[in-house]
């Protein structure tokens, strides 16, 4: 079965991560290179184990274009969205035997070296991913 891990972050994280002053503490370059070293050996892991099919890490929501519809007319919004301020900021689909391993897979996302003030709040959704129609209606 795959399963889609998804990571979220807001525009303020993606600015601290570049070392600018948002409000919270900006990372420091040691703080985005243990991240980045912690997430290499994580993805190399699930190569090894054959358990990842892809994965990807998304630009900042300042990047980002919205597509919607208002009173039957196209609507196209830059970002960020005033409507929320967290946004999907990356995702691993991995293919394992279980919602359960998945969930531990997941779960070592914890470890991730970050502030702590990142680390209190960060979290992940894993989410089955369905082969064919008949699978989104239980």
């Amino acid at each position: 079965m795959k399963y889609m891990i998804l990571t979220y972050a807001s525009q303020q994280d993606y600015d601290g991560m570049a070392g600018k002053d948002s409000g919270k503490p900006a990372w420091t370059p040691e703080d985005f290179a243990a991240m980045g070293a912690f997430m290499q050996k994580f993805n190399n892991e699930l190569v090894e184990s054959g358990e990842l099919v892809e994965t990807r890490a998304l630009a900042a929501p300042v990047l980002t274009r919205r597509f919607g519809s208002k009173d039957g007319q196209s609507v196209v919004t830059d970002g960020p969205y005033a409507e929320t301020q967290e946004v999907l900021a990356g995702y691993w689909i991995v293919e394992c035997e279980s919602f359960d391993r998945a969930t531990e897979i997941a779960a070592r996302l914890a470890e991730t070296p970050a502030p702590g003030f990142v680390r209190a709040t960060a979290y992940a959704d894993i989410r089955p991913i369905v082969e064919g129609q008949d699978e989104l209606v239980e």
